[in-house]
């Protein structure tokens, strides 16, 4: 018996050892590849703000997702956009960007604002992705006149779960180990929580991408003063936003198998948006596996129409 236990503990401690070096090596290349994008640093009255740019042509500036950054924000929009100057910050709590003193949405607007002051861009289209929604709606909303078009992705609405605010334990899975876990040992629970439906990934190039953005929301220590914020503030707030005051060109994108965030709510905030056009994707769920060509096709000709008319 005692030499059974031995053995036990002896696969027990291996086990453990094998999990560290590979939860040690992920979280190392996580670290590698946002060192491997090109961000910058600007100083705002809000604090730093970190972001990375892209690509040439008319300015877009992305208020990217839950647990992502200004390397989630370019990856987001890499397979949706051709000849844009892409401008994607991280927002207030992410990678390298301060968490100000009481912060709220309308000061990550302003921040976006004064960002785009520092780079000599006045007008700009601006894309919300998911929990970047309250930020891109709330930029439209403060400052209409720098607004060419807005744009809103898998965005969450009035009406959808995502905007109800979680319980106070659910930000115990806000940190590496816990994510990390359910990624490699609760698969099918991790992908519920990027809103994956079942069925999905449907070929290898779905997987590609899924793997991609699985992989770019760690290290989450340097996202979790942000998400947090998203959860228990942002998403939230935007269920008290007068959608029918915006008054820019809006485009919603958004898939009927959405599991995340709500298509109804979806279809009713592009009912209460003056002019606003929703395109309905038959399937992909939150992350449009499988709609990238149909997305950026939808983008190209909303982007390339005149918001006068």
């Amino acid at each position: 018996m005692r030499v059974l236990r031995l053995i036990v503990a002896a696969v027990v401690a291996t086990v453990a050892g094998l999990v560290r070096v590979a939860y040690v090596r992920d979280l190392v290349a996580a670290r590698k590849r946002i060192g491997s994008t090109p961000r910058h640093m600007v100083e705002s009255r809000f604090g730093a703000i970190d972001y990375a740019g892209r690509g040439a042509g008319d300015p877009l500036l992305v208020s990217h997702g839950i647990f992502q950054g200004c390397d989630g924000g370019l990856l987001s929009m890499r397979d949706l956009v051709a000849d844009s100057r892409i401008i994607a910050p991280s927002r207030f709590g992410y990678l390298g960007s301060m968490m100000p003193d009481g912060a709220s949405v309308d000061d990550q607007a302003d921040a976006f604002a004064e960002l785009l002051d520092h780079l000599g861009y006045h007008e700009v289209d601006a894309v919300g992705l998911s929990a970047g929604t309250s930020a891109a709606v709330r930029f439209a909303l403060r400052h209409p006149g720098r607004v060419r078009h807005l744009v809103v992705i898998s965005g969450s609405f009035p009406g959808s779960r995502t905007t109800r605010i979680p319980p106070r334990w659910a930000r115990s899975f806000y940190n590496d180990p816990a994510m990390w876990w359910l990624k490699h040992f609760a698969r099918p629970a991790f992908f519920r929580l990027l809103g994956v439906p079942r069925g999905f990934p449907r070929s290898p190039a779905q997987r590609h991408v899924l793997t991609e953005l699985s992989n770019a929301i760690f290290p989450i220590g340097l996202r979790r003063r942000g998400a947090v914020f998203d959860a228990y503030v942002a998403d939230p707030e935007i269920n008290t936003y007068p959608l029918e005051e915006i008054a820019v060109p809006t485009l919603i994108v958004h898939a009927v198998d959405d599991p995340l965030t709500s298509y109804s709510a979806a279809a009713e905030a592009a009912s209460r948006i003056p002019g606003a056009r929703l395109v309905s994707l038959d399937s992909g769920g939150h992350l449009l596996l499988g709609q990238s060509e149909r997305v950026r096709r939808e983008l190209a000709d909303f982007l390339a129409q005149n918001p006068d008319g």
